[in-house]
């Protein structure tokens, strides 16, 4: 067995009583933050007033994080160590703010809270308390990365972070009620995308404390060699640290620490002497300890410590039951604070002296406050990979594929400070051209036939968005850019993760001393309009509902039309700070309308009218045709092309959004647009018919405070879908240009009657167009090979 009880015990006699008084101080701390509203330091026997009046906050982890803590600190001082500390448990904040008390950067970070005794009353009062701070590892906290609320991504976020930081040991401690997640478990492969030559290394320490909130954990009870195995599967080398004597498990876990850190060395040191890259066995920590160990062993005559009762608050009625009062007294000077805390309540010079200093504690490593190690991107100029759009609608191309040449130069341009995320499709989402400077990462076997895999590659590539999302987020939150591409319909996959981000990123903008973040950016393609082999399963554009739930200040929607607008709008998107920028582009062959000039002006604008599409010149329009995402403009612009030629009297203007939340007012979204603009573009008083790339309602429901919302009218994703032609999944939402020519005639006042007959004409060309996808599997011509013609240009026309 791989057990660290069979290693010698390393720490000298002073060294075990040093690591164990500041273990018992973090302890005490911790408790106190849980309990006590006054009274810290026991100067006074403990009263109910003393007490908190909601009792909120978790024990049962606590001790073993605080035990790592104050062991991780020793091999920091002893090894000059650069190293963080992720808390998987999800509510550890009570250790890691005793933690950061202890080490000084509390104070430094909040002058009010001083390591004294009202520093530390002040300290205690304000965790889980009206106005304080949360019982996770919050945003608050220094040293954090990972709030831990939601189980499931300490060890993708602790990959993230270590990709790129060749120095960065990061300690990533598991829970193993978080180990029991679908995230978790994927993550454990993280190892094979890690490249000992050029990134840091993470430390799984997967903490078997044995018990959720009422369940036993399944790892705490398969067999250990079943979970030796599993974990030598994975890629580690697994090392046991157990028991529930503290000098014992003191002095396993630093000859553990020792050895792991030993092997790591050796790893990195082998991969940078010039030897071949392979994938390692790298070390990781399977510890035993019970939970709410130093707890109470037993309340009311049920057992606590070592069981699910000890997982949040073990003592529940300290206020109105004297045995609980007592018993919690018990257990604070069990600590024996008077040896750790001198007169004043500093903690005494033998605790000040374990922590390291400066910028190599945990709590203060410069990575864990990502902007402030952030550098700008090198982005080569966009504008010089524009395409030539001599007339609006030419040419035909895939604006991904365009965007692709310019992503595989911000690679180039970036080797250290950017990388492009993505479940296995970047090459599907025509973004291959970054395989011309670039492969994929991979540092696990490969065989002939093999492509663009390259330990020293930029691209991340594994099928699973949960893992290429806590990357990326570990990658922002330590200082560094990105890009996430994948399938529109399983973005979804995170919605979770996009919600605490987006939280984090609203928490910290309020926070003084962290510095902003490079944007998380999402470019999602292969969008709901062009499933044409895949059909109803990937068709589902609901994400940017899920995202401007967020709040405004930190989220953005970008539809930009064609591929000028999608270089223009992705350059905006990589030298943004501290949003989630969302943009959905399409990657297939399609009409091209702005050159490079028009689209700078379009997408900084956010909407505007297209004259060239308009016939309104001069004048007020009886109809606005409003668009927004590639498709819905196409299918746009051949409405107004239809109404043009059998209506040439109407006065049509045409309306193009990019920028999503410039519908909304001001008062909304920083990017609103006030509302005397918008009813001079839209108009006060005028059918509005939009064409709109996600579901329908979204759109009434940025602008329902419009003064011309009642004229509004949308069409867009109903959730109607199949295995079908482009134009067969329009057609299927009543999103197809006949039918917008419909609803034209139907809400222009005065319209229907006279253009009865063209009604009748778009019921029929609709119904032709359907009849002709399902004799002969493919597009009408006269709809796949329609082209935009300006008035005086003879050529292609609707054909309707």
């Amino acid at each position: 067995m791989d057990t660290a009880l069979d290693l010698q015990e390393p720490l000298t006699d002073d060294e075990l009583r040093r690591v164990d008084a500041y273990w018992r101080a973090a302890n005490y701390l911790t408790v106190g933050q849980i309990y006590l509203l006054d009274n810290p330091l026991l100067r006074q026997p403990l009263a109910p007033e003393h007490i908190k009046p909601r009792l909120l906050g978790h024990w049962g982890t606590s001790p073993g994080l605080n035990l790592l803590y104050a062991h991780l600190n020793r091999v920091i001082v002893a090894r000059d160590l650069n190293a963080m500390f992720i808390t998987g448990p999800g509510h550890g904040g009570p250790a890691i703010v005793a933690n950061t008390w202890l080490e000084g950067t509390w104070t430094e970070r909040y002058p009010g809270v001083g390591r004294d005794e009202s520093g530390m009353a002040r300290l205690f009062r304000q965790f889980s308390f009206p106005g304080g701070i949360p019982s996770h590892v919050a945003a608050e906290v220094p040293g954090s990365i990972h709030e831990g609320g939601e189980l499931g991504y300490a060890l993708s976020h602790a990959y993230g972070a270590a990709f790129d930081h060749p120095d960065l040991v990061v300690a990533c401690v598991i829970g193993d009620g978080e180990a029991e997640t679908g995230p978790l478990a994927g993550s454990w492969l993280s190892n094979v995308f890690l490249n000992p030559a050029r990134d840091g290394a993470v430390l799984p320490i997967l903490h078997l404390n044995g018990f959720k909130i009422a369940n036993p954990t399944v790892l705490a009870r398969i067999p250990e060699q079943d979970l030796l195995e599993l974990m030598r599967g994975y890629g580690y080398q697994p090392y046991v640290v157990a028991g529930d004597d503290p000098a014992r498990v003191h002095q396993a876990l630093a000859a553990t620490l020792d050895r792991a850190l030993d092997e790591i060395a050796d790893i990195q040191r082998r991969a940078r002497s010039g030897d071949a890259v392979e994938r390692p066995r790298w070390p990781m920590i399977i510890l035993r300890t019970p939970k709410g160990w130093t707890g109470p062993r037993e309340v009311d005559g049920a057992p606590v410590e070592g069981t699910f009762r000890s997982h949040q608050v073990p003592l529940a009625e300290v206020r109105s039951n004297p045995a609980h009062l007592a018993e919690l007294e018990r257990w604070l000077r069990g600590y024996r604070p008077e040896e750790l805390f001198d007169a004043t309540g500093s903690p005494v010079e033998e605790l000040l002296s374990l922590p390291p200093r400066g910028d190599r504690r945990m709590s203060a490593n410069p990575v864990t406050n990502g902007g402030s190690v952030l550098r700008d991107l090198t982005l080569p100029d966009f504008r010089d990979y524009a395409i030539d759009v001599p007339r609006p609608g030419e040419p035909m191309a895939g604006a991904t594929g365009v965007l692709g040449g310019w992503i595989r130069d911000v690679i180039a341009a970036n080797p250290e400070t950017f990388r492009l995320f993505g479940p296995d499709e970047i090459a599907s989402n025509r973004l291959g051209a970054a395989f011309d400077v670039t492969g994929r990462t991979w540092v696990a076997a490969t065989v002939p036939g093999d492509e663009h895999l390259s330990p020293d590659g930029r691209v991340m590539e594994v099928l699973s968005e949960h893992l290429c999302q806590g990357w990326l987020e570990g990658y922002l939150l330590t200082g560094r850019h990105g890009v996430f591409t994948s399938y529109e319909a399983f973005i979804h996959i995170v919605d979770s993760m996009v919600n605490q981000h987006a939280k984090w990123l609203k928490v910290t903008r309020g926070i003084g001393w962290r510095q902003p973040l490079a944007s998380l950016n999402y470019l999602l393609s292969s969008h709901v309009w062009r499933q044409d082999h895949n059909g109803f399963s990937h068709q589902d554009p609901g994400f940017i509902d899920h995202v401007v739930n967020k709040k405004a200040e930190v989220v953005r929607v970008y539809l930009p039309p064609d591929a000028n607008s999608l270089l223009s709008t992705m350059d905006h998107c990589l030298r943004s700070r501290h949003y989630i920028n969302v943009v959905v582009a399409g990657k297939q062959p399609a009409p091209n309308w702005l050159t490079m000039s028009e689209a700078i002006q379009h997408t900084r604008r956010g909407l505007g009218i297209w004259d060239w599409a308009s016939t309104d010149a001069g004048s007020e329009p009886d109809v606005v045709l409003a668009c927004c995402g590639d498709v819905p403009t196409l299918e746009t612009l051949a409405a107004a092309d239809l109404l043009r030629q059998h209506l040439p009297e109407l006065k049509v203007r045409l309306v193009n959004v990019v920028d999503l939340m410039r519908l909304q007012p001001p008062s909304e979204h920083p990017h609103g647009l006030p509302d005397k603009e918008f009813d001079t573009i839209f108009t006060a008083d005028r059918p509005i018919i939009f064409a709109y790339h996600g579901y329908p309602w979204l759109i009434h429901r940025l602008t329902y405070r419009r003064t011309n919302h009642g004229n509004l009218h949308v069409r867009g994703y109903k959730e109607e879908g199949t295995t079908t032609t482009p134009f067969d999944m329009v057609m299927l939402n009543d999103l197809d240009r006949f039918h917008l020519v419909i609803d034209v005639i139907d809400r222009v006042p005065g319209l229907a009657a006279r253009a009865a007959h063209l009604r009748q004409h778009m019921v029929d060309t609709r119904q032709a167009c359907r009849d002709y996808t399902r004799q002969y599997g493919e597009d009408d011509p006269r709809v796949a090979e329609w082209r935009w013609v300006r008035e005086t240009e003879p050529g292609l026309r609707s054909g309707a």
